[in-house]
């Protein structure tokens, strides 16, 4: 019989390595060197089969790198948590905490926009489906009733899970914009969206005070127009008015401070006034 070193340098199949001999040997042993060098040699001899579970994966989008990873400390979860005496055969143990541990990689670290596990099951149904429906031979997308049909889900669930293809993975701002396939114009994303707009906050200021502008007195309303309006000076304005600067000067600050009043309390004396 191959050791499992020999069956991990000659390549073999994971079925051509035995470490039973090992881990009813690594079930006895107390923690130490020993143990550690044991655990680590059936660690070894079934690598190249965890990394065939993540070759599998290749192609959603990570790394193969980054899966090698993921299965191989799915490996050692396997190694750790491996009874001989309660099951036979440690590949029908290992394949399925393995794949577990790939799909919790690509659950919780591989979307770009978090969303529930039921969604992200109901997205693996879908594109399943859709793969499958797409190799139709009239080529047509298929609607939400085929995927649910297909599927064995409802057609609101597929319609979730349709919605969910999308959050996979985000665009990036800098992705340039295709108009139509002719390769865009050399913009990105990023030079299309909007900005925060200050002048909406000086509309709504606005809004909120030309009621209580209106209950103003006439020369108080002529006053404010002509010093935000006309932009004229307060010696302007008194000159146009035959009064004096300071008299201005007063009116204006009792304008502004009757209106400022008036639109605080506003909302809440209408909100008084209707209950």
């Amino acid at each position: 019989m191959a050791t499992p070193a020999t069956a991990h340098a000659q390549g073999r199949g994971a079925r051509d390595v035995d470490t039973s001999d090992e881990f009813r040997l690594l079930a006895t042993l107390e923690d130490g060197p020993v143990k550690a060098q044991i655990r680590q040699r059936i660690i070894t001899a079934w690598l190249p089969m965890a990394h065939r579970l993540a070759y599998r994966l290749r192609e959603r989008g990570e790394h193969l790198d980054d899966l090698k990873q993921v299965a191989a400390l799915g490996l050692v979860k396997a190694v750790d948590r491996f009874d001989p005496d309660r099951a036979e055969a440690f590949e029908q143990f290992a394949v399925p905490t393995i794949t577990g541990e790939l799909k919790r990689h690509f659950r919780d670290h591989t979307w770009h926009v978090h969303v529930p596990r039921r969604i992200q099951d109901l997205r693996t149904k879908v594109r399943t489906a859709v793969q499958e429906l797409s190799t139709s031979p009239d080529g047509r997308t298929p609607t939400a009733a085929q995927v649910a049909a297909h599927a064995r889900l409802t057609e609101q669930d597929a319609a979730l899970g349709l919605k969910a293809l999308g959050t996979y993975r985000s665009l990036s701002l800098e992705a340039a914009l295709d108009h139509g396939g002719d390769g865009g114009d050399g913009h990105a994303l990023v030079d299309v969206l909007g900005e925060p707009e200050d002048a909406f906050g000086l509309v709504e200021d606005r809004a909120a005070a030309k009621p209580f502008l209106a209950g103003l007195p006439e020369r108080d309303r002529r006053i404010l127009y002509l010093r935000f309006f006309e932009d004229l000076t307060q010696s302007a304005i008194a000159a146009r008015l035959g009064i004096t600067q300071m008299h201005v000067s007063r009116l204006l600050s009792r304008a502004l401070a009757r209106v400022r009043a008036e639109v605080s309390k506003g909302p809440a004396e209408e909100y008084r006034k209707a209950a």
